[in-house]
């Protein structure tokens, strides 16, 4: 067996939780005679901060619990630290003689600037740093147009990246994994930070692998997967999110249970393209894509805000969805959409605000997916929306929930009207508990079309 380069790396899990089809974890162990697995609660990260997702850190947590249980069925162990990245790595160097640090590449600006402090202290101490791609099916750099500059566009962005091969996931490469006893080792971390679980999906291995295993039920996909009340979709963001599954399973597990060209995988290459964006053009996180609509005017209403958010505008398709997330940390994808254009273009509310509250209430909460849908409904981000396109959400609620069934499942003061009613409720407003429309959509729309039009014509977008 040849010379392995490293007698003891570490590897730090973080958006990669599990064993199989790990790149980075694979790579320790390639080349490492032993590897201290970890992970590391960051306080930035754990601690109150305007875009800490709850539910998420709660998804988190159970992810983790699953995947300690997955390194105990491996003789293994899951070392728990508490401190910046930078900070634990000098210790293990004193304690263990660790000579690599190993990591999964990640692309948000926290990512990036974490990831560069981690590899200067590495060259600090003289250490190896290794960061392996893992998270996406294409890296930021293969996604570029033959300029050199990146796509701005999905569909060619799209077309191209189908072209490049996906690896096959690969079973968790041989090697030694370190269980010896660490008084810097906290695993009580994890029941101190467990929350009642009050998610719409629970967090780990065994569910990710539950969720590809009915995929089955995603066949018509293209027909009934705007339906809320059905459940047509594959709900596989928060495993991707946190790496409960590979992209690459999902890739391949779409392609066996489905079709090689279902429409599914484009979904997968939307993560790609949004994470593209956020890595290329990190002025998302604060501005507009498209700079031209950094002068829209918001009202930025308080009160239109927190009706919003709390599910009482009286536009039931709206509300219906804010409460779910509220209560679950899901929303479906299709009202996604439908919330956000209703904040930005019926309230008039900034995009920036709907984006950091989806941050805090999502379960599935990844940065760069989030701006770039937010900016996408808000017509202000790559590739999006049209401004002049508004979600009307009376007929968006006549078209996808017909009978109100999802309506009435999360709005019990209209479950004794007929859907009739409920897809005209703005000529019911008195009746009920459930308030009257707080805007009338077509003068908001016409509104803030004027405000778009007058700005298309300056100063122009990103090349």
């Amino acid at each position: 067996m040849a010379k392995r380069r490293y007698k003891t790396s570490l590897f730090i899990f973080r958006r990669d939780l599990r064993l199989y089809d790990n790149s980075g974890l694979n790579a320790a162990l390639r080349d490492s005679e032993q590897v201290i697995a970890c992970f590391i609660f960051d306080p930035r990260q754990i601690e109150a901060h305007p875009y800490q997702s709850t539910p998420g850190l709660q998804f988190m947590l159970e992810s983790l619990s699953d995947l300690q249980q997955q390194l105990q069925q491996q003789g293994a162990l899951l070392y728990i630290f508490h401190d910046k990245p930078e900070h634990i790595i000098e210790p293990l160097k004193q304690d263990f003689g660790i000579e690599a640090v190993f990591v999964n590449r990640d692309y948000s600006p926290f990512s990036r600037q974490r990831d560069n402090e981690l590899r200067k202290q590495c060259e600090k101490l003289h250490l190896a740093f290794h960061s392996q791609a893992d998270l996406l099916l294409t890296e930021p750099e293969q996604g570029l147009r033959s300029n050199g500059k990146p796509y701005q566009v999905f569909t060619a962005f799209h077309r191209q990246a189908r072209l490049l091969p996906v690896q096959t996931p690969q079973s968790l490469a041989a090697g030694k994994l370190l269980t010896t006893a660490y008084a810097g080792h906290k695993p009580e971390l994890l029941n101190q930070l467990q929350q009642p679980h009050t998610n719409a999906l629970p967090g780990g291995r065994q569910a990710a692998l539950d969720r590809l295993a009915i995929l089955g039920n995603c066949k018509n996909y293209l027909a009934v997967r705007d339906f809320p009340a059905m459940a047509a979709t594959s709900q596989l963001s928060a495993y991707l999110k946190f790496g409960c599954c590979s992209v690459r399973e999902a890739f391949y597990s779409i392609q066996a249970e489905l079709d090689p060209d279902h429409p599914l995988l484009r979904q997968l290459y939307w993560r790609d393209f949004f994470t593209h964006i956020g890595f290329h053009f990190p002025h998302v996180f604060g501005h507009t894509f498209d700079r031209r609509y950094d002068g829209l005017l918001w009202r930025n209403g308080q009160d239109d805000f927190w009706a919003w958010a709390n599910g009482q505008t009286g536009f039931p398709i709206v509300d219906a969805a804010m409460r779910e997330l509220n209560q679950t940390g899901w929303m479906h994808n299709r009202l996604r959409m439908i919330v956000a254009s209703f904040l930005v273009k019926d309230l008039h509310v900034s995009w920036r605000w709907g984006e950091r509250y989806f941050a805090q209430r999502l379960l599935d909460y990844d940065p760069c997916v989030n701006n770039g849908n937010w900016q996408w409904a808000a017509s202000t981000g790559c590739d999006a929306q049209p401004y002049f396109r508004i979600f009307n959400p009376w007929l968006q609620q006549k078209k996808f929930d017909p009978q109100c069934l999802y309506i009435k499942s999360w709005i019990p003061e209209l479950q004794r009207f007929p859907a009739a009613v409920i897809h005209k409720w703005e000529k019911h407003p008195q009746a009920g508990d459930y308030p009257p429309p707080r805007v009338d959509h077509a003068v908001q729309s016409t509104s803030i079309k004027a405000q778009f039009k007058a700005l298309a014509n300056t100063t122009a977008a990103p090349e």
